[in-house]
């Protein structure tokens, strides 16, 4: 029998002052993190803080500024106002402040909150959903609306601060059901959040088992995107419902479905303990698929060098490299962006050296308005230098495994900075289409 898993507990901003392992760093210091965490979300468990962070190194430990909030997260002028605000201890003025800062910080990149929504037959838009690609349905349910850790560099961040407005969250699976009859097109659905393995055994099972039915039948794969595996490895070993959660995965794979677990690995550090391995082996025995992804974030993993370590771990373990990010045009961006250029060489050199079996990954890749564009050559045409970029996933599935150019900038970090080695992009006629007309899913079957 599994030992017992220790009692979650979460520290948040109102523990800066009191948690022992910052004791170590100065008033300033703490108080510039209470500053910027009133404006992006903080939160982290005692298995990150115990277990994954090297506290000799602190504030340079790279999971450390992983979770902890760091002041070059925010812009100078809104940092120093922040500063002001939180030593003043005006509650109403600190939360005001901190949502005109929240809103200007591009919430929802890439079209999520106006292209990527759905709609039901009535014209209304179902909000916890998105369908952006033809095969893929991306499902968030309430109950998975939040993390083990958060993560300072995470995309969903406006998820997590308390301005419903911003944020994505279906109640029942019923829409989801729904949605799913009335399009065959998509294949594959993904669970995410926040961080779905939050959910306790009973909700993951109302939300899974009614996609398991012979009327659902296109549905070919279920995954789950998941932080769990590195910030709370329990979760799949000893809390009192981990039997049961991989009991629900064999039920996936014995209906004939594939069930993938997205695993958010950013350092190799995050699968050094016995846990972490431990959660690895047992998600693998269910018959469940390990596929790992993170983005390529400064202070953290810009070095080729821990991005093959990482990947030679997942190899080594059983799990399947997937894709290297950039980092998104979204919440703390300036603080954990890097080059496009440094990107490319950063996943080449990598890539390299890596086994065979480890080239499954792919990267780096942007999340952009258009799909998921793949950096794939920094090369010369025509006496110029220019990136050579290929759509690997697009709102128009014509557009996949196109490749095109786009003039060198060495200081570029998203796709929206770059601009085409040409007059225009290939679909930006098509896409600006799209945008007028609200015609974001232009296959057969998409509304």
């Amino acid at each position: 029998m599994a030992e017992a898993a220790p009692k979650l507990h979460f520290y948040t901003a109102h523990d800066i002052d009191t948690l022992p392992q910052l004791r170590k760093l100065d008033a300033d210091r703490r108080l510039a993190m209470k500053a910027v965490s009133s404006v992006l979300p903080f939160r982290v468990n005692q298995y990150v803080v115990e277990q994954l962070i090297d506290w000799d190194k602190v504030p340079d430990d790279p999971v450390f500024q992983l979770t902890f909030p760091q002041p070059g997260m925010l812009r100078e002028d809104d940092f120093n106002t922040m500063l002001g605000l939180v030593s003043d201890g005006d509650q109403g003025a600190i939360k005001a402040a901190a949502e005109r800062i929240q809103r200007s910080l591009n919430p929802h990149p890439s079209g999520q909150m106006d292209l990527n929504v759905p709609f039901d037959t009535d014209g209304n838009r179902l909000p916890g959903m998105q369908h952006k690609y033809r095969e893929t349905v991306v499902f968030f349910p309430l109950a998975g609306q939040t993390c083990h850790s958060y993560c300072q560099y995470c995309f969903r961040w406006a998820q997590f601060v308390g301005l419903q407005d911003l944020k994505f969250a279906a109640r029942e699976a019923d829409q989801l059901v729904e949605y799913l009859k009335r399009h065959k097109e998509v294949t594959s659905v993904l669970f995410t959040g926040g961080d779905p393995m939050v959910m306790g055994a009973p909700v993951l099972h109302r939300y899974i088992e009614p996609l398991l039915t012979p009327e659902l039948s296109h549905i070919q794969s279920i995954r789950i995107g998941t932080k769990s595996v590195a910030y709370w490895p329990y979760r799949f070993t000893s809390d009192a419902d981990a039997d049961d959660v991989l009991r629900l995965y064999e039920k996936v794979e014995k209906s004939g479905r594939t069930l993938a677990v997205m695993a958010h690995y950013g350092h190799p550090r995050e699968l050094g303990t016995d846990a972490a391995r431990e959660a690895l082996k047992r998600i693998r025995e269910s018959g469940a698929e390990v596929r790992c992804q993170a983005p390529l974030i400064r202070h953290i993993n810009d070095d080729w060098e821990t991005w093959r370590k990482l990947w030679d771990l997942e190899i080594r373990l059983g799990a399947h490299p997937y894709y290297m990010f950039v980092e998104r045009d979204t919440g703390a961006r300036n603080y954990f962006e890097v080059p496009l250029e440094r990107a490319f060489d950063t996943f080449t050199r990598a890539y390299r050296n890596i086994t065979g079996l480890g080239r499954t990954v792919r990267g780096p890749v942007m999340s952009c308005m258009p799909g998921k564009v793949l950096v794939d050559d920094v090369a010369e045409r025509g006496g110029e230098k220019v990136f050579v970029l290929k759509m690997i996933q697009g709102r128009n599935p014509e557009w996949v495994n196109r490749t095109f150019l786009a003039k060198f900038d060495p200081k570029a970090t998203w796709f929206d900075q770059l601009e085409p080695a040409g007059e225009l992009w290939f679909f930006s006629e098509e896409l600006q289409l799209m945008i007028e007309t609200g015609n974001c899913r232009p296959w057969p079957g998409g509304d």
